[in-house]
């Protein structure tokens, strides 16, 4: 029996090396991944507030890491200063996202807590303790979206913000979008605002015009969706929940959407 997804064509916009789960679980179903990394990790402009975050690490109460780049970053800092941050005496550790806190967990530090969903209003209304009056510490990516530490600020919480990475665009990504656009693409896979944007960069850099005609946007969440809406690319499915199955499992729902609309 011919596999769901058979002949359909998917553009993976994850780094390069996060990519293979997502490419896997789509080629698993029958399509083709299409990969065109616009993320590239690198260090932020400055270390400066992060270092001082993870010298005073005792004084918070909560560290928030937003994802598996944000633990890959901290830690390899962390090491780098000779911070232990599985020695923190009074904060606990928040982790948004299953991929986060098993990333966490694999580096040995014990997750308290992790949000339904990758949603502001969730963090923070299903945070295990009344947030107000607490110090927080978010670590994220640089120029990343304020929707996490604006909910907590206005719940009373008083929040730190450290880049601990930013995204760049590879050098390679214009090119390899011209070619691959060389054969018609059906839906392209979105895991975060920051990958909306660098496509958008990519395209103008080629010259191709954005949104993709044609072409299907499969976005992991809210925020991203939010995102999408705002280069005026509707999104044809959210994941739900909103992580790598759940992306898949909505490329599979909307390609077979259009393949019976084709057939």
């Amino acid at each position: 029996m011919e596999p769901p997804l058979a002949g359909r064509r998917v553009l993976v916009t994850r780094a390069a090396h996060q990519a293979g789960k997502l490419s896997d679980g789509l080629r698993a179903l029958g399509a083709e991944p299409v990969e065109v990394p616009v993320l590239e990790i690198r260090p932020p402009a400055s270390l400066e507030d992060l270092d001082r975050a993870l010298r005073q690490l005792d004084t918070y109460d909560w560290l928030i890491f937003t994802s598996t780049n944000t633990v890959r970053a901290v830690m390899d800092r962390a090491a780098e200063l000779g911070v232990d941050v599985k020695q923190a005496r009074t904060a606990k550790v928040a982790a948004v996202g299953d991929a986060t806190a098993a990333a966490l967990r694999k580096a040995c530090v014990e997750v308290a807590f992790v949000p339904a969903s990758y949603v502001a209003e969730s963090l923070v209304d299903g945070f295990p303790e009344p947030v107000r009056g607490r110090r927080i510490l978010l670590a994220r990516a640089s120029i990343a979206r304020d929707v996490i530490p604006t909910a907590m600020r206005e719940a009373g919480a008083q929040v730190d913000v450290a880049d601990a990475y930013r995204n760049a665009l590879p050098e390679s990504a214009p090119e390899l979008l011209r070619a691959a656009l060389l054969e018609p693409i059906d839906a392209a896979t979105f895991t975060s605002s920051s990958s909306v944007t660098h496509l958008a960069e990519a395209a103008a850099r080629a010259g191709i015009g954005f949104p993709l005609a044609g072409v299907s946007a499969i976005s992991i969440g809210p925020v991203t969706s939010e995102t999408l809406r705002e280069l005026n690319w509707e999104p044809a499915a959210e994941a739900d929940p909103h992580d790598i199955p759940g992306l898949i499992a909505a490329a599979e729902r909307i390609l077979n959407r259009r393949l019976k609309a084709d057939g």
